[in-house]
């Protein structure tokens, strides 16, 4: 009997642990985040190297952990101790770390803006000091520490921390007019920053961008909310071609009280997409690139001398990109990344722009640039050396010499160093490894112990059925070698034909397939492969991280090189023995959108089906910067835009084609889904549709993530696998 019970209890453990394995993945746990990995919240390192804080979310404090120990030391504050302040969702320290500003309320206004309450608090005295009752923006410290400066309805205001008085040093900010110390539409969504206004190190002057849109198009949105009549929403926006805002610098002097315009010189039509003052409290740095965005000047501004020089003068037959990577050192010479030699490497020049020496060279690219420890006189950076679908952290002496490589595992790494850099918090993962957190030595990358890993998440999906992510290269018949990855069903048996789902995105200097953990997609990809469905991803020409030259093919072109790509590999991979060469789709959001819907027009004989979410259907309805950087203007290059926009095509339609778009999406507005239905049906073609009443360019919020694929995974369905 005790034998057959034993029996027993390991025929139902086997049998419970073959039908755990055969668990499979369901849309309501990708999109509720039953798969969700966690990490660092906001990570600060503090000034004396040793400490770093931690934004804790759950408990709503801010705590310091010693990065030796990497036991916690204190909490520096907690929202159950400041019942005015309640629950503050980011903070950030002033330049000494005796005071914070708390945000509180915070409201999105576009992609990266955002309005809050936000609050100063002083760690000796634990007293709290709310720097206006108004929703406000960008609120920064002086570097002294002594002040606040934040923009209010397009205004710039100081507060005094001392007196509890604001001072309103612009008074011209109009909504959809004029602004004031922060961005317009365009240069946020395109440039990447928000806050336009910059302290000295004196703490004595500000320097801000003022954007004039008077003479920019309006563009307005239906909001339906849930009243009897819906709103509309007028913003400035530029499209390709159409006036942008006039931009100007001007100096603050709060001694004076007196505000200046900075003369850069002889620029006509042109952008400024970095301001960053020197060490020097007189000298500011800008960055002015011509509207071509292929001549690009760094000036030196002086503000005792009322001067400016340019110091360095980058240009490209295509585009240059802006850097975020300029760093002064103590004699203000300066750290400089830039694509010159094909390449993206990191350089030093001397204060007036001479060239001291290209500090990193090879055929690959530098992906980020970590800082300079003046006390061991090297470099940190993240490359791809490794192969450009993996990140590597490294370190180099400053004159180009004694590399070191600190990271020990193939995948993806990322460092965030102490501020003294002896330590680093390495973020690794890879395709078969979730997020991990380790401390590490900065002088040689040794692990000194773990901080966080995300092995729970790696358990749980053992109880799954999965297939592992198989990274290729695949070679076109055109002899171009792309990056790409594939993941096919568990039950995979090469003697049957299977259908294939691409995935791709395809934007310049853009990456889909690199070896990192999964994205919420990937889970989809999952479901749809134990539906029986081989899913792809490939990267074309115009994606980055392989040089200057793969990424910028597609100058001028937008949506030629790339589609070629697309249509060419799905066609190596429908002479595979195991491919269903008549079932293959295609999709994509927003710029992968404009491709999907370009794939099956000019790929007609080669996808059978595609989704578009969000495309751009013709590149005359997106923005300037972003638009214009890549094709010029339409004025110039009119062929460039008509002949790669899939509006331009849809009398080619065969297969079956979905298109999805929110209402709401201020970046590229569903007049591109409607533009195109209405050109497909004076074609007289089928397709099928769907509309997100009042969501944004990534159509979330409630179930709205659930339905949205639940909607392309029942289309996946009816197309491929019929």
């Amino acid at each position: 009997m005790k034998i057959n019970y034993i029996f027993l209890l390991l025929l139902t453990g086997f049998v419970n642990l073959t039908l755990a394995q055969e668990k499979e993945i369901t849309l309501e746990e990708i999109w509720s985040g039953a798969f969700r990995t966690s990490g660092m919240d906001v990570l600060h390192s503090m000034n004396n190297g040793q400490q770093y804080t931690v934004l804790n979310r759950q408990a709503g404090s801010v705590d310091k952990y010693d990065y030796k120990t990497l036991q916690k030391v204190e909490t520096i504050v907690s929202a159950s101790n400041l019942p005015e302040v309640g629950r503050f969702s980011s903070y950030e320290f002033s330049d000494d770390e005796s005071k914070m500003i708390l945000a509180t309320q915070v409201e999105s206004v576009f992609r990266r803006s955002t309005l809050g309450i936000f609050y100063v608090y002083d760690i000796a005295s634990k007293k709290v000091t709310k720097i206006s009752d108004n929703k406000i923006q960008e609120p920064t410290f002086s570097p002294d520490g002594t002040k606040v400066a934040y923009v209010f309805e397009n205004n710039i205001y100081i507060k005094d921390l001392k007196s509890g008085a604001s001072t309103q040093i612009t008074t011209d900010g109009v909504k959809n007019k004029i602004i004031n110390g922060v961005t317009d539409w365009v240069y946020e969504e395109e440039f990447g920053f928000v806050r336009a206004f910059q302290w000295n190190a004196a703490s004595d002057h500000i320097a801000f961008i003022r954007f004039d849109e008077t003479n920019v198009p309006e563009f307005s949105m239906d909001v339906y909310g849930s009243q009897l009549y819906p709103q509309q929403h007028v913003f400035k926006y530029p499209k390709a071609g159409e006036k942008n805002a006039v931009v100007s610098l001007h100096l603050y002097s709060l001694n004076a009280d007196k505000t200046s315009e900075i003369e850069l010189g002889n620029y006509t039509d042109f952008y400024i997409p970095r301001i960053k003052w020197t060490n020097n409290p007189v000298v500011l740095s800008v960055q002015v690139i011509n509207r071509h965005q292929n001549e690009l000047d760094l000036i030196l501004y002086n503000a005792a001398e009322n001067k400016a020089k340019i110091v360095l003068k980058e240009t490209d037959k295509a585009y240059v990109d802006v850097t975020d990577n300029l760093t002064f050192l103590e004699d203000n010479s300066f750290i400089w990344t830039s694509e010159k030699d094909g390449f993206n490497h990191i350089y030093h020049y001397k204060k007036d722009g001479s060239l001291l020496n290209q500090v990193t060279k090879g055929p690959w690219e530098v992906t980020n640039y970590y800082g300079y420890d003046k006390k061991s006189d090297r470099v940190f950076y993240q490359s791809v050396e490794n192969g450009s679908i993996n990140r590597g952290v490294y370190s180099i002496k400053i004159n180009g010499k004694k590399k070191k490589s600190l990271s020990a595992k193939e995948g993806t790494n990322s460092a965030k160093f102490s501020a003294d850099f002896t330590y680093y918090i390495n973020t690794y993962s890879s395709a078969t490894t979730p997020p991990m957190y380790t401390l590490n030595e900065a002088k040689d990358g040794d692990v000194i112990k773990e901080i966080k890993n995300n092995n729970d998440v790696k358990e749980k999906l053992e109880n799954y059925t999965t297939s592992p992510k198989e990274f290729f290269t695949l070679t076109t018949q055109k002899g171009h070698d792309l990056n790409a990855w594939m993941i096919k069903p568990a039950d995979f048996d090469a003697a049957n034909k299977y259908p294939v789902f691409m995935y791709q995105y395809s934007g310049p200097g853009s990456q889909q397939v690199a070896n990192k953990w999964n994205s919420a997609n990937d889970y989809w990809y999952q479901l749809l492969a134990q539906k029986g469905i081989i899913v792809v991803c490939v990267d074309g020409r115009g994606t980055g991280f392989k040089g200057a030259d793969f990424k910028k093919v597609t100058y001028k072109e937008l949506g030629k090189y790339e589609v070629e790509d697309q249509i060419d590999a799905a066609i190596e991979l429908g002479k595979r023995s195991y491919v269903d060469k008549d079932r293959i789709g295609i999709w994509g959001w927003s710029y992968g959108g404009f491709m999907s819907s370009n794939a099956i027009l000019k790929g007609n004989d080669v996808f059978s089906m595609a989704i578009a979410v969000a495309p751009v259907t013709s590149w005359r309805f997106y923005d300037t910067i972003y638009t214009e950087r890549y094709m010029r203007t339409p004025q110039e290059n009119a062929s460039g835009y008509d002949d790669n926009s899939p509006i331009n095509h849809v009398e080619k339609l065969k297969g079956d084609y979905l298109l999805i778009h929110g209402t709401g999406d201020d970046n590229v507005h569903v007049q591109n889904t409607m533009r195109m239905i209405d050109a497909l049906i004076k074609a007289n073609k089928q397709f099928d549709w769907k509309i997100y009443p009042d969501k944004n360019h990534g159509i979330y919020g409630g179930y709205t993530r659930l339905h949205l694929y639940t909607k392309m995974t029942k289309f996946v369905e009816n197309t491929l696998l019929k």
